[in-house]
């Protein structure tokens, strides 16, 4: 029974069944007689019209907020599984994006690449655009630096009243983390973990368990600022646009 009791020794005929189910209120098949969780929650409508999402399908909607920066953030990274239980957290590195890109599949670790460039904001297909040879290193040409701004901003991966985050926010958690590296990153309340990154020049995965890098919304010239954290030191750097790092949503005030 879902009410069972090990210190009783008298059934008094109160047993309530156990009920299995999704029993998140924002799921979109919430079932409100359910009583336990069975895992089967789906979020397809709370993300873009559109998506594509990888193998672990939408990404569970589960809030965390940081008591110092009193910002509220989504408990894992987008195509994680699960929030991490430690930085090298294989189910928690979730899925590399390239900046300003939607859910188009090439987010997807072994999603296919191709280096033809595009010159629109949502391409026909969902390959890993490659951009080696010459700068700025971007997978758009002409460059668009108006991608990913805001909750309503073009091409925004994140579920509904959510957006990534701004170089500036991101730096707040940084600061408010009890070290400057990966451990520091693990021990605050997003779990940061140590997902790796995917090259912009080849489409391979680098560092996965040894480093992180993490997208923000932020334009710096050609390039765009991202998070780097690794087992020593926590960083933000400006880097290639093309290059593939997870995303952490956060959510609209």
């Amino acid at each position: 029974a879902f009410n069972y009791n090990p210190l009783a020794n008298v059934d008094d005929n109160s047993c309530v069944p156990i009920i299995t189910g999704c029993t998140d209120t924002v799921a979109d098949n919430y079932n409100a007689s359910a009583n336990t969780d069975d895992g089967s929650c789906t979020y397809t409508s709370q993300y873009p019209a559109g998506s594509v999402f990888c193998s672990s399908g939408p990404t569970a909607i589960v809030d965390v907020t940081n008591p110092v920066t009193g910002k509220t953030w989504m408990d894992r990274n987008l195509g994680a599984t699960q929030a991490a239980t430690s930085s090298n957290d294989v189910l928690a590195y979730g899925d590399l994006y390239q900046w300003g890109r939607r859910s188009d599949g090439h987010q997807c670790r072994n999603s296919p690449s191709t280096t033809t460039l595009t010159s629109t904001d949502q391409p026909v297909h969902g390959n890993f655009i490659t951009a080696s040879g010459t700068p700025p290193y971007d997978w758009r040409s002409p460059q668009n630096a108006n991608l990913w701004q805001g909750v309503n901003g073009v091409n925004n991966p994140c579920p509904s009243g959510y957006r990534l985050p701004t170089e500036t926010e991101v730096n707040e958690e940084v600061l408010s983390w009890s070290s400057n590296d990966g451990a520091g990153a693990f021990a605050s309340p997003l779990k940061w973990t140590l997902t790796g990154y995917r090259s912009h020049n080849s489409a391979n995965i680098n560092t996965a368990g040894g480093a992180g890098n993490y997208h923000t919304s932020t334009v710096d010239g050609t390039l765009s600022s991202y998070l780097n954290i690794s087992s020593n030191s926590a960083t933000i750097n400006s880097g290639a646009r093309a290059s593939g790092s997870a995303c952490r949503c956060i959510k609209e005030p």
